[in-house]
This record gives structure tokens, sequence and C-alpha cells, in this order.
């Protein structure tokens, strides 16, 4: 049994056995007497504060809840001595000058806090990481052996899981038999080797400490406009002038690069303290680290010369910066507020478009499993009926699409959030299980979707013709629509043209795809279409009748009347949701289209006998205008 106490270390109440709180006193006092002829000396020591708290928070772990003086000796060896680099100050000097010997006095002052012995290094050891597993620990393991974000290593576990069969085709040897193809599933490989390394590898629960913590942070040093794209460069170690123009590249590439930079601008914290300009450059925070970075403050380098193609492409960037910093001096107080409205607003509009992504695939879900309470038999989707989308999508299908749809929109949603309170929601362990469900559903909807797509693969035509027995009148061709009957879906097209016969022909080419051409004709076969005559006037149906439809094949259907020359009609305005290919092509517009106006065809086309349209005119369109001079001309020779 050890006595505790209770400590506060950057606002955090730790419960520390008496020794190993002995140990953590003096290494703060000596870390306080060392800092203290620093400038600005109190955040130094908050900075370091805050990482020791950091450190002891991880070793809280299965209801764990004192600090150990194991703990702290850990805790020194991570963050580094004063005398880890004093001695090597003392080295440098002794190379210096050989006759000059270190004060003992202050050494000995250091000593007592200085780990008591390193462990010497050896070779790298391959273990399954059990204290950072979200399976087996795999992953998390060799990322530790790569000295990588173990982000990256279960992303291409699960992109290698995902990953489709790859088809090396048919050899050219003779004695391969002949359907014989070299291919393999890397998808299945990959599991395989996952299972294997879980099995294989030795388990570690050792918590390692990550020498290299890299962050994304807004570089206050090297900026232009808001330091993003030098903490870009900074994070994924490359040239900031490269990132700068990927981001003028992605402006001119539809505005995207703005978007984008805007967006980091707000939600990306700056590197204020020393701890953080650390973590962006990906350094370990140790106190050697710490006294480094303040002393390049400091003393920083003088900057290299720049040659003059890097001159001129960095000029647009800092003569935009010194604009914005400048409008933000002059606007003062008042430039604070309308960027503070600028972007809860910008915040809001991700935030609605994110909720519109997220809730669409909910509301389809629900009408999918009839959840809802509008779902069911009359539910229609661009009129389609609701039970079809059930027959045309497996379960899975449906679950996975709608889950593959709806993560973006959560992530955008969180965005808008994100913009709003100036705080990253997405970090951690949460983004790459959310990531991990993602292509779990991409996965899932891809392996789905050819046995859906099968049912589409032929497209089949059933032809029908039937010959109109009209009245002898004027031809009039009309049209009835089914705005308010939700069986029918417009999938009927209709084009006109001339023959040279005697009889009005309705040619009907119902159209369907099916798994095979035979299911194709069975569906096209299953196509009901009404159309009705009175005298001479022709009502032709504006769409099928789905209600007599077993299922959704893509059915449609295309009509095509054929009338004789010089056969006068009228179209009625009705006729115009339907009719295609038939205006356009002939030189009118849909304004010719009414009541009043009459139509002919001949060997030259379509001719509108008293439209107002100046069109130019063929001899075959002047011997039919010499023939109708006029509308009693029109009927009489119709009637006749």
């Amino acid at each position: 049994m050890k006595k505790t106490i209770s400590i506060n270390i950057s606002g955090i109440l730790f419960h520390i056995e008496e020794d190993g709180y002995a140990t953590l006193k003096k290494y703060l006092e000596t870390i306080n007497r060392h800092f203290s002829h620093y400038e600005d000396n109190q955040e130094i020591i908050s900075d370091i504060e805050n990482r020791i708290a950091e450190i002891f928070l991880s070793n809280l772990k299965n209801n764990k809840q004192v600090i150990t003086a194991e703990n702290v000796s850990v805790l020194i060896e991570k963050m580094g001595t004063i005398a880890d680099f004093k001695a090597i100050e003392e080295e440098e000097e002794t190379q210096k000058d050989s006759k000059e010997k270190s004060t003992t006095t202050e050494n000995d002052f250091y000593k007592y806090i200085t780990p008591p012995g390193e462990n010497p290094k050896g070779y790298k050891k391959l273990t399954r990481l059990e204290n950072r597993k979200i399976l087996g620990g795999v992953c998390a393991g060799i990322a530790h052996y790569l000295a990588v974000d173990p982000l990256w290593t279960r992303l291409v576990a699960i992109l290698l899981l995902f990953s489709g069969r790859i088809n090396f085709g048919r050899p050219g040897w003779d004695f391969i038999p002949g359907n014989f193809n070299f291919n393999f599933s890397m998808g299945a490989w990959a599991l395989i080797a996952y299972i294997v390394l879980w099995i294989v590898l030795p388990v570690s629960y050792d918590e390692p400490e990550d020498k290299n913590i890299k962050k994304l942070y807004r570089n206050p040093d090297d900026r232009t406009i808001g330091g993003v794209a030098s903490g870009l460069a900074a994070y994924f170690n490359i040239e900031v002038i490269w990132v700068r123009l990927l981001f003028v590249g992605l402006m001119f590439a539809g505005g995207s690069g703005f978007v984008i930079y805007l967006i980091l601008w707000i939600i990306t914290p700056q590197a204020r303290s020393i701890t953080e300009r650390i973590q962006m450059k990906g350094g370990a925070i140790t106190l050697d680290n710490i006294e480094s970075t303040i002393k390049e403050n400091m003393n920083p380098l003088p900057p290299k010369e720049e040659s003059q193609a890097r001159r001129i492409l960095l000029t647009p960037f800092r003569v935009l910066g010194k604009i914005i910093e400048g409008i933000g001096m002059a606007l003062g107080p008042f430039g604070k507020f309308l960027l503070s409205v600028v972007r809860v607003g910008f915040g809001l509009i991700i935030f609605l478009i994110g909720m519109a992504i997220t809730i669409t695939p909910l509301i389809l879900l629900g009408v999918y499993f009839e959840l809802l309470p509008f779902a069911g038999n009359q539910f229609y989707l661009d009129d389609i009926p609701a039970q079809w989308i059930t027959d045309i999508l497996p379960v899975w299908l449906a679950i996975s699409t709608g889950f593959a749809i709806m993560i973006p929109g959560i992530v955008i949603l969180l965005l808008g959030i994100s913009v709003i309170i100036q705080k990253s929601l997405i970090e951690g362990r949460f983004g790459l299980v959310i990531l991990g469900i993602w292509l779990l559903s991409l996965g899932i909807a891809a392996f789905q979707l050819p046995s859906t797509i099968a049912q589409f693969k032929n497209e089949a035509t059933y032809t029908l013709d039937s010959t109109l027995d009209l009245g002898e009148g004027t031809i009039i061709l009309n049209s009835e629509g089914y705005t308010s009957n939700k069986g029918i879906f417009e999938m009927v097209n209709l084009q006109l043209s001339g023959i040279d016969g005697e009889k009005v022909v309705l040619v009907q080419d119902f159209k369907s795809k099916g798994k095979n051409y035979d299911d194709a004709i069975n569906n096209a076969k299953q196509i009901s279409y009404n159309y009705s005559i009175l005298d001479s006037i022709v009502i032709l149906d504006r769409g099928i009748d789905l209600n007599k439809l077993d299922r959704f094949r893509g059915q449609g259907l295309k009509l095509t009347l054929e009338i004789p020359y010089d056969k006068p009609f009228i179209m009625d305005k009705s006729i115009l949701p339907i009719i295609r290919n038939t205006l356009y092509r002939n030189g009118y517009r849909t304004r010719d289209v009414n009541a009043k106006n009459h139509w002919v065809f001949n060997e030259d086309g379509l001719l509108c006998l008293n439209c107002t349209s100046t069109k130019e005119l063929s001899r075959a369109d002047s011997l039919s205008i010499q023939k109708f001079k006029s509308p009693e001309n029109i009927s009489s020779s119709a009637e006749n």
C-alpha cells in the first residue's frame, strides 16, 4: 500500500504515488529553472504541462486511477531531461576547447532527474498492438513498425479487401486447357493475409510513443494569406509553392480551390504555441525540441535568396495577402464581425446541404421498408410505384446504397457545424470508423450491383402495326394526359412521318429490357397502351398503364403515325408533351402548333399550309400550297 497525492496539471486532477510525486516535482522545478530566462516562459511551461497531462491521461486506462512512479519515469524518458541536451552542448564546447571542463555544480543539479539508464536499441520487432487495435491490432502494429500513421495502413487494408478480381488472361502455352485463365481475387488474399498475421504475430500491450507526432495547423510563420498552404506543405513535407499552385489550379477548375481554402482556413487551427509548431512539423515534443524551436524563433535563419521565377509566382499571393490584411486592419472590429457573419452563413449553407443529403436516403429507406406512414402501394417516386423499387433493388443493395449516400451527407453536415463553431468535429477514431463504413457500403453495393444490372442486360422491341379507320374529314391529332392518374408513367414518344399510300398507319414499338432477349420480349409484350378514334379525330394516350405490368424493366413506347402525302391534318397543342423528332427537323417550332394551322406531308417532309413562320419552301412545298390555296379548299379536298 502506497500513499497517493492529488495534483493539478494543466487544469486536470491526477492522483499520483508519493515517490512518483517527488520525482515529478524535481523534474518540473528543473524545467522551470531552465526556461525561466526565456521570454514568455509561462507559456512555455504551460505547453510542457499540457504535454505531461496528455501522457498521464493515456496511462489512466482499464480502470486505472493512479499515476505510478514507473509512469513518471516513462514520462521523463519520453520528454527528455535538461541534462540530455546540456550534455550535447558541453560536448560541443569541449571539442572547441579541450582544456575547459564543464561546471560540476549545475550538472549535479540535473543528475538526479536523468532517467536511470537507456535500454540499448536492437532490431525492430513486428507485433500486434492490443491497446491501439480496432479489430486485431495488425494494422496498428504494421504502422508502428513502418513509423507511419495507422490511418494509412488501415485504408490500404480496406482497399485491398474490397478490390476486385485480377485477370491476367489466357497464356500462350499450348498445353494449357482451352478455357483456362489466370486470375485471382486480391480481396480474398488480403483477408487470408490479415488472418494469418493475426494468428502469427505476437501481441504487445505496450503503448508506443509516436516520435513524430504530426498534426495539421495553419503556419503563422510562413503565410501569404492565411497560412493554410504552408501548413499543408509542412504536414506533407513538400515545397509550399506546389501547394499554392494546386490551390490556384483548383480555383480555375470550377472554383473549388477557393471553397476548399476557405473551409480549411476556418476550421484549421493556427499553430500558436511551441508544441503546436513542433507537431505541425512532425517532431517529438521533448524538452530538446522545445528549446530548439524557441531558439529558432528568437534567431530565425536569414531567408534564402529567391529565384526570379519563384518571386514572380509568389507575387500574386503576397499582394492578395497584404490586401486582405489591410482591409482587416482598416475595418477593425467591424471586419471581424463581418467575417464572423460570412463564416456562420457559409457554415449554415454547408450544414443545410449536408442535412438534405443525409435525410434523402433515410426517407428512401423508410419507403423501401414501408416504415413511413405514407409508404406503400400508393406511394410514387418520379411516377414509379414504390413497390417496384423493392423489386428492382435487393435488400443489401438498398441498405449499402443508402449508407454510401448518407455518410458523405453526415460528413458535410459535421463540416458545416465545424465551420460555425470553428472546431473540427471529424478527427481521430470517428473519422476512421466512418471511412471504413463508407468503404464497406461501397464494397457491398459493388458486389450486389452486377446482379441488378443483369436484369436490364438485354433490350428488345416488339412492333405492332395498326391501320386506322378514319372518317373523311380533316384529321385532328389530340392527346389525353394523366397528370392526376398515378398509374401512368409518361414514357411515350410520338413521331409523325409521311408515306406514299392511302391509309393512316400507327406503328407501335414496345421496348423493354430483361436478363435475356426472350425475357425482354415478354416484358415488352406486357405493355398496355390505349388510343381511340372518333370519326377523323385520333386521341392518343400520353402514357402506358403501369398497373398492368408485373415489374419495371425500363419499358417504353415509340409511336410513329404514318400519314399519306397531301392529306391535311391538324395538330392540337395537347400532343406537344409527346411529339418528338417532327417539328424542329422540318424547320418549325412548338408555337406553330394550334387548332387553326393545317399541315400536310409531301416528298420533302412536313409542311404547314397557313403558318406565319418563314420557311424556305421547296418545289414540292410550292405545289402543295398551290393545291391547297385556302382553308376552304383544304376542307373540300379532304371531303372529296
